[in-house]
């Protein structure tokens, strides 16, 4: 059985029951198996609000993706007691998979597959590059304040930013279409030591 990430538990409303439809039905069947008659056999109530709701299968797929944006700030590691050393070492755990701010894996299957949609349709491109671009200025305010905490470099906050962005697209992808564990480990090692050696302040 698909576990619910907490916001998806308890959603509250018909709009946040179809969400949690959408979220089972998509980790179990995937993209290309998907429809909603399948995301209906997960709904609650009746299925005929699916298609009073939505036209298509994609129509209502984008209104699950808007949701997340929505909730995409819970997903990412918050600030806790430490500084922004210890909030990049959370971002880069969640990136490559370790700790219990992991992204289940049959979600990251489902999300690269709806990413490949971008290739060829307007308005997943269009969903997903302001999705990048929410991450990326989130990265690049966590850089601004390591910087002005005494704990980063330097930097330029965007540049790095962007670096991390691709390490997070290209992290994801491999690790559904990879079976080389190694591939992951070595570029874990790779991108821990330029952290180390290029972000954070030598103590």
């Amino acid at each position: 059985m698909t576990e619910l990430p907490p916001f998806l538990e308890d959603p509250g409303g018909t709009r946040g029951a179809i969400m949690s439809a959408t979220y089972t039905a998509l980790c179990e069947h995937g993209y290309s198996e998907l429809t909603i008659q399948r995301i209906g056999d997960e709904f609650s109530k009746s299925k005929s609000l699916l298609y009073h709701h939505y036209d298509s299968k994609d129509d209502l797929l984008l209104d699950f993706l808007e949701f997340m944006l929505d909730q995409i700030e819970g997903q990412i590691p918050t600030y806790g007691e430490g500084g922004a050393d210890d909030h990049i070492e959370g971002i880069v755990d969640h990136t490559f998979g370790f700790g219990d701010t992991a992204m289940p894996t049959e979600f990251t299957q489902a999300v690269v597959e709806l990413r490949s949609q971008a290739a060829h349709d307007d308005d997943y491109r269009e969903y997903f590059t302001r999705s990048d671009q929410f991450v990326r200025k989130h990265v690049a305010h966590t850089i601004r304040s390591g910087i002005e905490q005494g704990v980063f470099r330097e930097v330029d906050p965007q540049q790095t930013a962007a670096l991390f962005q691709n390490v997070f697209l290209g992290t994801m992808m491999l690790r559904v279409t990879n079976d080389d564990e190694g591939v992951l480990e070595d570029s874990r090692a790779a991108f821990d030591r330029y952290v180390r050696e290029y972000l954070l302040v030598d103590e």
